[in-house]
């Protein structure tokens, strides 16, 4: 059984940083993509970032040049680094493991996210 597991969210003043990790485990044998997406209330959830295995990188718009995605393949870990923080950064934010590959098969899997707060 595979389980995804974020931490890290709060509340921040804006201009603040706050960095999300997430965490894969069970019986994983790869993971393609890690990513990071983003929901507000009323609003579809949005890709936020995204790093493939080999670590190329993707970014929303809205995020560059402020959030840094990273990954630790060996620990089937993604880190989140967002720095100067917008009020409009506020959401609920969500790791998805894409195509997973585990003892089972291949599937996506998603966290059960966690709350960024952004205060002005």
């Amino acid at each position: 059984q595979v389980q995804v597991v974020e931490s890290g969210g709060g509340l921040v003043q804006a201009g603040g940083s706050l960095r999300l990790s997430c965490v894969a485990s069970g019986s994983i044998v790869s993971i393609s993509v890690m990513g990071w997406y983003r929901q507000a209330p009323g609003k579809q959830r949005d890709m936020v970032a995204n790093i493939i295995s080999g670590g190329r990188t993707n970014y929303a718009d809205s995020v560059k040049g402020r959030f840094t995605i990273s990954r630790d393949n060996a620990k089937n870990t993604v880190y989140l680094q967002m720095n100067s923080l917008k009020p409009e950064d506020t959401a609920v934010y969500y790791c998805n493991a894409g195509r997973l590959r585990s003892s089972t098969g291949v599937n996506d899997y998603w966290g059960q996210g966690t709350q960024v707060t952004v205060s002005s």
